[in-house]
Order: C-alpha cells, then sequence, then structure tokens
C-alpha cells in the first residue's frame, strides 16, 4: 500500500505525486523524490524496481519484520513489512527543517536511520528494569526456578536485540568514515552520530548480558546456601535425635545381667541424660546459627 510519494527540490516540498510521475521528477537536477510503501503488493513492488532502478538481489531481501530503505542520488524508497509503527514523523521532521532537507535523500535516509535507532533506546531501558526487577525477586527469596527462568528469558531478548542492532555497527561506519557513498557525502556527521547511539546501544546490551550472566551465578550461589542451610538444620535435628535414641537402644537390649535395669533411679537418669545432652546440643546448635 502506498503511503506517501512526494517531490523536493532545495528543502521544499513541490507536491505529492503519483507513482507515474516519478519519472518526471527524477529527471530534473537537485530533485528527488521521497516514497513509502507500507506491506507492498508484488505489482507495487516491481513498478517501483523498475522506475528506481534498484537490483533484483536487494528487493528479494526484504523480509517481514523490517523496514528496508533504498536511497539513491534523487531517490528514498523506504518498506515497512508488518511493522505497525510507522515514520510519517520523520517525514514532518524535515519538512520543518528545509535548511537540512536541501542536502537531499542524504539527510532523509539520515533521518529514517535515526528515526529506527531511536526506538532502541525505549527497548534497552526495558530490558534494564525487567533485570532490575529480577534482581529484587532473588534477594527476596522468591522461586529460584521462576528466577532461572525469566533470566534465560532476559538473555534470549538482549539476544535478539544484539542481532538486530550489532550489524548495523559496520553499515553505519561506513557511511561516515573512508570513502563514503556519493548519496551521503556533505552529512558524514549526521552519520557519524548514528554511529555513536549504536555503538552506545550495542555496550549496554553487552553489559546487560554479562549482568544476567552473573545474576544467574548468584541465583545458583543463592539455591547452593539455601541447600547448605538446610543440611545443617537436618544434620542438627538428627545430632538432637541420636542422643536419645543411642541410650534408648542401650537400655533397650534387655540383657539379663544389665545392672542398671532393676536400679530404683535408672527411668529418671537415662531421661535426664538424654535431656541433658540434648538441651546442651541445641544450645550449641542455636549459637552456631545452624538452628
Amino acid at each position: 500500500m502506498l503511503i506517501n510519494c512526494a517531490a523536493y527540490q532545495d528543502g521544499r516540498k513541490l507536491a505529492d505525486i503519483r507513482p507515474d510521475e516519478i519519472s518526471d521528477y527524477v529527471s530534473r537536477p537537485d530533485c528527488f523524490v521521497w516514497v513509502a510503501l507500507r506491506d507492498p503488493g508484488p505489482g507495487e513492488l516491481a513498478a517501483l524496481q523498475k522506475e528506481f532502478d534498484l537490483h533484483e538481489l536487494a528487493v528479494e531481501d526484504i523480509k517481514v519484520g523490517e523496514i528496508d530503505i533504498f536511497a539513491g542520488r534523487n531517490y528514498v524508497l523506504s518498506v515497512r513489512n508488518h511493522s505497525e509503527r510507522g515514520l510519517a514523523e520523520v517525514r514532518a521532521r524535515c519538512e520543518r527543517e528545509p535548511e537540512l532537507l536541501r542536502h537531499g535523500s542524504g539527510f532523509v535516509l539520515y533521518a529514517l536511520m535515526d528515526a529506527v535507532i531511536d526506538r532502541y533506546f525505549p527497548v534497552v531501558d526495558a530490558l534494564e528494569d525487567e533485570l532490575e526487577r529480577v534482581e529484587e525477586k532473588i534477594f527476596a527469596g522468591s522461586s529460584p526456578r521462576a528466577n532461572i527462568e525469566a533470566l534465560y528469558a532476559l538473555k534470549q531478548k538482549l539476544m535478539s536485540l544484539q542481532h538486530a542492532v550489532r550489524p548495523l555497527l559496520d553499515g553505519a561506519g561506513k557511511l561516515y568514515g573512508g570513502r563514503v557513498p556519493p548519496v551521503c557525502t556533505g552529512t558524514q556527521e549526521y552519520y557519524r552520530d548514528i554511529y555513536d547511539h549504536l555503538l552506545r546501544i550495542n555496550q549496554t546490551v553487552d553489559s546487560l548480558r554479562d549482568m544476567v550472566t552473573t545474576a544467574i551465578s548468584v541465583n545458583l550461589s543463592l539455591i547452593t546456601l539455601q541447600e547448605n542451610e538446610t543440611t545443617k538444620r537436618l544434620a542438627a535435628y538428627a545430632a538432637l535425635v541420636a542422643i536419645p535414641t543411642m541410650v534408648a537402644g542401650i537400655y533397650g537390649m534387655n540383657f539379663r545381667h544389665m545392672p542398671e535395669l532393676s536400679w530404683e533411679f535408672g527411668y529418671p537418669l537415662a531421661v535426664g541424660i538424654m535431656v541433658m545432652f540434648d538441651s546442651y546440643l541445641f544450645y550449641r546448635f542455636r549459637r552456631s546459627g545452624w538452628l
């Protein structure tokens, strides 16, 4: 579907034009055409491919969920496939700044790239907030399994973001340094700004991935500590049970010649020994933090 098709010259919009009028305007000096498509049909894309002389392999690389931009000396073509958020604000911004729009299609390409890259920053902020929430849950004693699952899900999101952003670094680097494409001549500083933004996003994503890895290690360490605490408590209770079990086991053997069996104070003495030793062990375990 055609969203916009307009011709510009000397930083000013000349007119909204029909696709069959594009060739009339791109032939003019210092004039370029800016076309925006959303979910184009094969016929629409083929017509513009022929109009702008686009390579067939470049057109075949258009994928679902992407914003693809084709730029030349006298044209800019943006194609959105199943991408909900549009780029109308970019066109409005460029038309409000005619002194910058005089740079032609090179500035429009920068403005489109800048708008797309700026949309990554809220995503990065949201992932940072998500990591902070998971870290709070780790130390709040919530389910370790749920924390591990949340951290791995976050790590997967960061990998997806990194796969989307990191390849852009090489492309952006070629637009401001060295032998830049003719369409970018005179706008290199703008593309350097884009490169700086991409570099910052990539560094933040790398830091977040390291923090996720550290959080996973901390969570596993806390699980180990909890298991150790449980083991210590079980060992302490086992020791408290062992003393009475030992005394009762000795006197439960019922040998005929055990002198204490017929003693009047044998039973109270045995119970007293059990209580005394268990009280002492309970005091020591509680003092050492095992109970």
